[in-house]
């Protein structure tokens, strides 16, 4: 019978935690065997609507700031809330472009009217071209509405203000109504 013995050095083993967890923009490094992740949601353009960042890692948004983070970002996303008081019109988000291009829009709100307690859910389409100087609705945005009861007097509206795009909501009479809106976008240019 014959037996076989083989050495193995230390530095041949794999480490028994990772050392580096390696990401699209940056590499976090546990720290005593720690490793924080984390996730978030931006404005930044990415064609795939997400992305990972780790240790100080730069860009838009800026890196992690630790060298033992590693960060997921749901890319191409906006939110906001904002509360109406009366048929007072109130902005929710504010999307202001960089780049010349087009950009596809599609928003998800939903408006609970605290004085009669009646809801409201809507979704909103479409699309704004900035120049490099405005932004320039193409067409007005198509929306689907699910308003209860008098929530059918309140409006929804996209427009442009110089470089920025407005998603506003308008309240009625003798109401108070908090409104939430998450969107997403498309973005193509030259």
């Amino acid at each position: 019978m014959s037996q076989i013995y083989k050495q193995v050095t230390a530095g041949g083993l794999p480490p028994v935690v990772p050392t580096t967890f390696d990401t699209q923009d940056g590499n976090a490094v546990p720290a005593a065997n720690i490793l924080l992740v984390n996730a978030y949601d931006s404005e930044e353009n990415n064609a795939n609507g997400i992305t990972t960042k780790g240790g100080v890692a730069g860009g838009d948004p800026p890196g992690t700031g630790s060298a033992n983070e590693m960060d997921i970002y749901l890319t191409n996303r906006l939110q906001g809330t904002a509360t109406t008081i009366g048929a007072a019109t109130s902005t929710i988000i504010t999307f202001t472009p960089t780049v010349i291009g087009t950009y596809a829009f599609e928003f998800r709100l939903a408006a609970y009217n605290i004085t009669s307690s009646l809801g409201s859910g809507a979704s909103l389409f479409g699309a704004i071209r900035f120049d490099g100087v405005n932004s320039n609705v193409c067409d007005l945005f198509d929306e689907i509405n699910n308003d209860e009861g008098a929530m059918t007097a309140t409006n929804l509206a996209v427009i442009s203000s110089g470089a920025d795009m407005l998603l506003q909501v308008t309240g009625y009479a003798a109401q108070t109504i908090n409104w939430s809106a998450v969107g997403l976008y498309t973005f193509v240019g030259a």
